[in-house]
């Protein structure tokens, strides 16, 4: 089963963003470290603008009546999301690992695609989830390479995207995109994030009271908002978060300048105020926490990474990377998995995995 074909061109603005980003960082980075450059930095944007909602739903669908979600928060109970059996693509099978990819869904128009990747000779594994920020699609986890290096030393690695990314824009006017829909995009990706932790308990098959989780850019905002209303994630490592909204749309490189003006407005603002970077930040539940950052790094404003550094909750470990040379020696082999993979191997083995999210029925 392929990744989903999202409808809609690529705007020359897209395009302008994509290789601002990679000039950034890919273009200074040495041949051995081109795997993470192209496969996490690399991936088409689509444009937008205009807050509006969602996409009404197909009345000859009828799996998701009574689905309703609340956007004003990542806590999920009060939501109602109605999760289908999954759709199972290709188990493929590997030396040392094994690659599932399959669809999952639980509301109306979104399919999208999980690929958990799982070790050999290890019977339930500690498992890392991983996000990469907009405009990352799922090439990564495609990639031999990357799987054997997500999968190594005995870990299962989960890797998705989230709302209005990749494979998962489409049917939407081109008008709308991640940061045009910002509080829809933010909001039900955190509930993913819960929604997929219900669906690998329930396979049986992982050690859901080891469960790490990596974040970068707008992945690691969700998976901050995850982190703090859900304890199953223990350890949480998270490159490069946005936030503090009000800053980052005025002065971010990465908003486009046609419609920056739309995105400072104070109802736009407002709707974004319920999952700011900020505020959740200390509510964070997991036992470890890794805040790292790349000072270098210019889609997000020095004076917005400050405020984050500050907001971290105490005993988190703060990693600075001043130069493209710092970060690429910081990644070796295109990981840099070491410090969650040690945090999990600490926590004991199958212990209770803390209170699940509710709505864990698996409608068929």
């Amino acid at each position: 089963m392929p990744d989903l074909v999202r409808s809609g061109a690529i705007h020359s603005e897209g395009k302008r963003i994509m290789f601002r980003s990679l000039s950034t960082v890919a273009r200074t980075l040495a041949p051995g470290f081109a795997l993470l450059s192209l496969l996490v930095f690399c991936a088409p944007v689509i444009r937008a603008q205009s807050q509006v909602s969602a996409p009404k739903a197909n009345p000859n669908d009828t799996r998701f009546q009574g689905v309703t979600e609340d956007w004003t928060t990542p806590v999920l109970n009060s939501s109602h999301l109605m999760p289908v059996a999954p759709l199972v693509g290709f188990v493929d099978d590997h030396p040392g690992y094994t690659v599932e990819l399959l669809q999952l869904q639980w509301r109306w128009g979104d399919p999208f695609d999980l690929y958990v990747m799982k070790p050999k000779g290890v019977k339930k594994p500690p498992v890392i989830l991983h996000l990469y920020g907009y405009p990352a699609d799922t090439d990564a986890y495609k990639n031999e390479i990357f799987q054997a290096a997500l999968t190594k030393d005995g870990f299962a690695a989960v890797g998705f995207v989230s709302a209005l990314t990749g494979h998962r824009y489409h049917d939407r006017p081109m008008k709308e995109w991640f940061i045009s829909e910002l509080q829809e995009c933010l909001a039900t990706s955190a509930h993913d994030v819960q929604m997929i932790l219900n669906y690998l308990a329930s396979r049986g098959d992982l050690d859901m009271s080891r469960v790490g989780m990596f974040g970068q850019g707008s992945g690691a905002s969700i998976a901050i908002l995850a982190s703090a209303v859900d304890p199953r994630i223990k350890v949480l490592d998270v490159l490069d978060p946005w936030g503090d909204w009000p800053t980052w749309m005025a002065t971010s490189p990465f908003v486009p300048e046609e419609e920056r003006a739309a995105y400072v407005k104070p109802e736009f603002l407002k709707k974004a105020a319920a999952l700011e970077t900020l505020d959740w930040l200390p509510k964070i539940q997991a036992k470890k926490v890794r805040f790292q950052q790349t000072i270098f790094e210019t889609d997000t404003p020095k004076a917005v990474k400050e405020k984050l550094r500050a907001a971290v909750p105490a005993g988190t470990t703060v990693v600075l990377y001043n130069t493209p040379q710092e970060f690429k020696a910081a990644f070796p082999n295109s990981s840099n998995l070491e410090w969650i993979r040690h945090e999990l191997k600490s926590l004991p083995e199958n212990a209770p995995a803390g209170d699940a999210s509710p709505q864990t029925q698996q409608k068929e």
